[in-house]
């Protein structure tokens, strides 16, 4: 009798411990013995996701016991989106801990206005935040551009220029996304019919603008040439998009053969507009097509400070070629960025 008392009271004691070490085990003792590597928690994604992805990824050694101890702690819906390192040795607690304490590795990455998507896929890479081939892929591929609502054949002109707060190892995917994203958020109201164009047509239109000039004020007379010229069906002849067409064999020397050479974006070639954007156009250059200076310009010419001189006519224009362009003395560059910089002034270190 008593025999059978102990065993009674015993059995359930052993079975308690059995499940104590089991969670013990799973909790400290189990390591993940992969290299170290980044778990990247999606902005909004569940906890289920989370906890089905670190499972299969063999992060943890029990989404059950991970989901019982996040439910305990309240913290289901605490897991901030960004880029986690999982180190090699790791178990269960230091993986939650690694979420719950500590920040995310994410960065800002700044993207200028006007640059291309194969310039921002070579940014992503040498900031190790995703590889610049997985980059281009899926900004060439037809699905995913479609998914994000894009008529275009890449989502070039779609990648906002803007800081991000990025992390090493992110999915190009999301990275994409997350741009296509804050163009929409900036261009939330736009009236693209102001233009008289579609949408496509005046981001077309503004990337040319954004790569024309970095002068503010001078955006909307680039964009009353280009709509001068269209309006009688005149060739815009815009050199960035000569070098868009030939971008990824391009050497930073543009000659004649290249300007006279068919490319569905070249505009010495190509009657009216480019086949698409040929870069990441701002705000400001997107208004500027929406609400251009209205002139009689058609022509214009670099003064090598970033800013132009606009001409009616092509007498006028060759003129302006001549002073800023074949004179070697004027061709000494400067930035648009300085034309209005006065001298420094020596100031006195700062005190400790």
């Amino acid at each position: 009798m008593k025999k059978n008392l102990l065993f009674l009271l015993g059995a359930p004691l052993f079975a308690l411990l059995l499940v104590g070490l089991r969670i013990y085990y799973s909790a400290y003792i189990w390591r993940y013995e992969g290299p170290d590597t980044f778990f990247y928690i999606k902005p909004s994604e569940s906890f289920s996701s989370i906890n089905a992805r670190l499972d299969k990824e063999k992060l943890i050694s029990s989404p059950r016991l991970f989901h019982r101890l996040s439910q305990m702690r309240g913290v289901m819906t605490k897991f901030k989106s960004g880029q986690y390192q999982i180190k090699t040795g790791s178990n269960l607690m230091d993986v939650y801990n690694t979420f719950i304490n500590e920040k995310s590795l994410a960065m800002y990455f700044t993207v200028p206005e006007g640059k291309n998507m194969y310039e921002i896929g070579r940014m992503l890479e040498e900031r190790s935040i995703t590889t610049y081939d997985q980059f281009i892929e899926l900004c060439k591929s037809p699905a995913f551009v479609q998914s994000l609502g894009i008529k275009g054949a890449t989502v070039e002109g779609y990648l906002y220029p803007e800081t991000y707060d990025f992390a090493p190892g992110l999915p190009a995917e999301d990275v994409i996304k997350t741009m296509v994203r804050q163009f929409n958020k900036k261009t939330t109201g736009v009236d693209y019919s102001l233009a008289g164009m579609s949408k496509e047509d005046v981001i077309t239109l503004a990337s040319m603008v954004e790569k024309e000039t970095g002068d503010k004020s001078e955006r909307p007379l680039i964009a009353g040439v280009f709509l001068n010229r269209l309006r009688i069906k005149m060739r815009l002849q815009s050199d960035p998009t000569t070098i868009y067409g030939i971008y990824e064999t391009y050497n930073g020397n543009i000659t004649k053969k290249d300007l006279l050479t068919p490319t569905d974006y070249n505009t010495y070639t190509v009657k009216a507009l480019p086949k698409g954007p040929i870069a990441n156009p701002g705000i400001e250059s997107i208004k500027a097509v929406l609400h251009p200076a209205q002139h009689k310009y058609l022509y214009f010419v670099s003064q090598n400070d970033g800013t132009h001189i606009f001409s009616e006519s092509y007498g006028a224009h060759q003129e302006a070629v001549n002073k800023w362009q074949k004179n070697a003395k004027n061709r000494e560059g400067k930035s648009w960025r300085d034309k209005d910089k006065k001298p420094e002034v020596p100031q006195a270190p700062a005190q400790p």
